[in-house]
């Protein structure tokens, strides 16, 4: 397989406007996250028109996930062998079919439907984004794209609830399929822009990616179950993509990624960050609803300032990266993700201005820690990884993500008999230990990385 994207990649790349390519990307990603967070808010509405059961709607939320980050490692594998504005094309197209789907869905069915589609479409964007600065912005400027296309995500969790609130409260759940379908007129724009690549005439391995989706699959079901066959069947197609892998020209995962130990460090590293970001996130707003008493109005404005803050401060943080390197902004991330676990389970329940402020530090860190990561990563990997890379990169994060929220909800439900102000100060200490090993697991990187440049 290197041999087939090595002298691809090799060849001159183009000369792209990577500011305009940027700034529109960072729109798209925006709008995708938003998306996600929208229509969490949205739920109750749902289960209410349709009549459905908790159970039944909880589908809408966890098939959305699964094939969200199937698809992230999906877009990004193909991007080693077909033009990223195809594949990037083909993704805001099922976003805009699934739109128009789930406008006019009137049952659950339907309504699942378009969620899944709109996942599938979804998928393109975030790990594309990477690839695409990974592969034609210089590693001078490099840290500040991603940072830009990282505040943009967070800025979408932010303004997600806010507005999915107030379109669902004046004007009804569908209305949140005409927000996501506004990308389809961001589709031109990408075509002009985007840089025109030859597609590599390979084998795609299916096998590979029918077994990774079967796995990661399982394991988030067994997250949400607790049933042991969906847990052995995931832990089946896992081994078996293992062996499949080194038997094939052409694998869904190069297993030399999956033996580099300074890739796999640095999954780790934000694994750790997206449990503890997620895990905040699925906790806030319980927190201010059952100490506070606050309306789901007021707690998004809450929480939005930490967003908005996130953005400003992006630009600050790409221009750190491109001039000190990723390590100082990792470290920085860490110690700022550390900072607000404690001082969410220390201090949170004294006044929702606490959880206000220290949810600002908390989306600065995790900005900076999730820029310098992926950055760090497009620098360590070979091109011809490059997509897959950052694909698996995605994959881990987003899984930690559901992960933290799976195992947050869990926990509270354990300590059911304790003081509710008890029970979250044990989460958030928990995360804090999390994010202590993440920073060993950090230094042995940087200690490592040391040892390579003498």
């Amino acid at each position: 397989m290197a041999s087939h994207t090595a002298d691809y990649k090799d060849l001159e790349q183009p000369v792209i406007e990577e500011n305009k390519i940027i700034l529109i990307w960072s729109a798209t990603v925006w709008l995708v996250v938003m998306n996600t967070t929208m229509f969490n808010v949205a739920l109750p509405s749902v289960l209410s028109e349709l009549s459905l059961s908790s159970s039944t709607a909880s589908w809408i939320v966890s098939g959305y996930s699964i094939v969200f980050a199937i698809s992230t490692l999906t877009y990004s594998r193909l991007s080693d062998f077909l033009p990223i504005r195809k594949l990037l094309s083909i993704g805001l197209a099922l976003l805009a079919i699934s739109s128009i789907i789930g406008f006019f869905s009137q049952d659950f069915v339907w309504l699942l439907a378009a969620r899944l589609l709109q996942a599938a479409g979804a998928g393109a964007v975030p790990g594309l984004a990477m690839v695409l600065a990974g592969r034609y912005i210089p590693i001078s400027r490099r840290g500040k794209a991603m940072a830009f296309i990282s505040s943009a995500a967070s800025l979408g969790f932010g303004l997600g609830p806010v507005i999915g609130g107030l379109i669902t409260q004046y004007l009804g759940w569908h209305y949140l399929f005409v927000v996501t379908g506004f990308v389809l007129l961001l589709l031109p724009l990408f075509r002009k822009l985007l840089p025109h690549e030859e597609t590599q005439k390979i084998k795609f391995d299916y096998l590979g990616g029918l077994l990774i989706g079967t796995g990661v699959t399982g394991l988030l079901l067994y997250l949400s179950t607790f049933k042991l066959p969906i847990l052995l069947v995931s832990i089946a197609a896992l081994l078996w993509l293992w062996r499949h892998i080194h038997k094939v020209s052409t694998p869904f995962i190069q297993p030399a990624l999956l033996k580099n130990r300074q890739l796999v460090k640095l999954l780790g590293i934000g694994f750790g960050a997206f449990v503890s970001h997620f895990s905040a996130l699925f906790l806030m707003p319980i927190m201010l609803a059952v100490i506070f008493n606050k309306e789901p109005a007021t707690i998004g404005l809450l929480i939005f300032p930490g967003a908005i803050l996130s953005a400003i401060a992006a630009q600050f943080i790409g221009r750190f990266i491109d001039r000190f390197g990723n390590m100082p902004l990792i470290l920085f991330g860490q110690v700022f993700l550390i900072i607000s676990t404690l001082s969410f389970g220390m201090l949170g329940n004294l006044s929702p201005f606490v959880i206000l402020v220290t949810y600002m530090f908390m989306s600065t860190g995790f900005s900076a820690l999730t820029s310098s990561i992926s950055n760090e990563i497009s620098r360590i990997l070979d091109k011809s990884e490059l997509g897959a890379g950052m694909g698996i990169a995605q994959l881990v994060q987003f899984f930690g993500g559901a992960f933290g929220v799976a195992l947050t909800g869990l926990l509270i439900v354990w300590q059911g008999d304790l003081p509710v102000e008890e029970i979250y100060r044990n989460i958030f200490l928990g995360v804090t230990g999390l994010l202590l090993l993440t920073s060993v697991v950090f230094y042995q990187y940087r200690r490592s990385k040391g040892r390579q440049s003498i």
